[in-house]
């Protein structure tokens, strides 16, 4: 892999090596090789994780973050170029900022000291994920004064993240048998009364730092019954809540089981949001040179442990998010050349 290329030909390379979620070892081998002759960067791995800082001494130090893993292959690898596009799984979400990431790496005298970090498993279960690991066992490889996650945009500067619970909510009844339904309490009747809520809900649209978050609550899963002939005994109804990150996992948790109240709710998994931090003063500048006005990240994305560490950050990259995860993903070149332009000037 060379790193001189059109930033172009590097995300067609990319996409190329096959990396899902647990597999991206050939392609961390690949960027492992291409950095290592930098001398200028240090580079350490853990793993699939890799991670690649300048020592400059300067007054402030950026991070540069994106993940290696793609959604499974779906009949779209190789890549291809049609017209103004590159056809391929990754090329949105997110090898294009991956690509714009290793073009970086070749800047040896940068305005700030720079920090590259590549990283395994954020499309699968937060357990897994490699930069939560990063955090976890290595956080000095990860600090800095501001970080940008390149994850899809369309261009654009997203601020901060909206946090996520999802949570059961349980209806209880009792068990009889169908025939002599009477003598029972039919729990998939009682949920009822929880589906009732979730569609009278009024979700919040509050202002956070200048940016518009639209929240979500909304039942995804629903699990109930025995057999044909019993009457069910409890219905367990998943919901997910998706906050504005003006709100803390405690208080999000709270507000779900004020919304439920009646019901039990049990927590299965929860993850903070991120304020925007767009008043920070290398965010202002990083602001000016996109241009624009910035957006809420109506998403959760791991811009969330950074602001875990005390560090702000923001979600910018050069895909679309519309088109992440669908067969017939692909990223304009156009936006590919730019998100290199942008970031450069930058970062000198």
């Amino acid at each position: 892999m060379r790193l001189d290329q059109d930033v172009r030909t590097l995300t067609a390379e990319l996409v190329d090596i096959a990396s899902e979620s647990g597999q991206e070892k050939p392609l961390a081998d690949a960027i492992e090789r291409a950095l290592a002759g930098l001398g200028h960067l240090t580079v350490d791995r853990d793993g699939a994780n890799i991670v690649a800082r300048t020592h400059l001494g300067l007054a402030q130090r950026v991070v540069v973050a994106g993940h290696l893993d793609t959604v499974p292959i779906a009949g779209n690898v190789p890549s291809r170029v049609e017209g103004d596009r590159l056809w391929g799984c990754g090329t949105t979400d997110m090898k294009s900022g991956v690509a714009v990431q290793l073009k970086l790496a070749l800047l040896a005298e940068p305005n700030r000291d720079l920090t590259l970090v590549f990283y395994d498993c954020e499309e699968v279960e937060a357990a897994r994920n490699g930069l939560a690991r990063l955090v976890r066992d290595h956080p000095d490889w990860v600090r800095g004064d501001f970080a940008v996650l390149m994850e899809p945009t369309d261009g654009a500067i997203e601020g901060g993240c909206q946090g996520t619970v999802r949570a059961e909510v349980i209806a209880t009844g009792v068990r009889a048998h169908s025939a002599r339904s009477w003598l029972g309490v039919n729990a998939i009747h009682e949920a009822a009364e929880i589906m009732s809520r979730l569609r009278a809900h009024e979700p919040r649209q509050p202002v956070v730092d200048g940016l518009r978050y639209h929240e979500g609550l909304n039942a995804v899963l629903i699990n109930g019954g025995h057999a044909g002939n019993v009457i069910p005994d409890e219905c367990v109804v998943t919901v997910n809540y998706r906050f504005a990150p003006d709100r803390t996992e405690e208080e999000a948790q709270a507000y779900l089981a004020e919304v439920f109240d009646g019901f039990e709710v049990r927590i299965v998994d929860s993850a903070p949001g991120a304020r925007p931090g767009l008043d920070n003063p290398i965010a202002s500048a990083f602001a000016a040179i996109v241009g624009g006005t910035p957006q809420a990240k109506v998403a959760w994305t791991d811009v969330a442990r950074f602001s875990a560490l005390g560090v702000p950050a923001v979600n910018y990259g050069p895909g679309n998010p519309e088109v992440a995860h669908k067969r017939d993903e692909y990223v304009e070149l156009a936006k590919i050349v730019e998100a290199e332009r942008v970031m450069t000037s930058w970062l000198t």
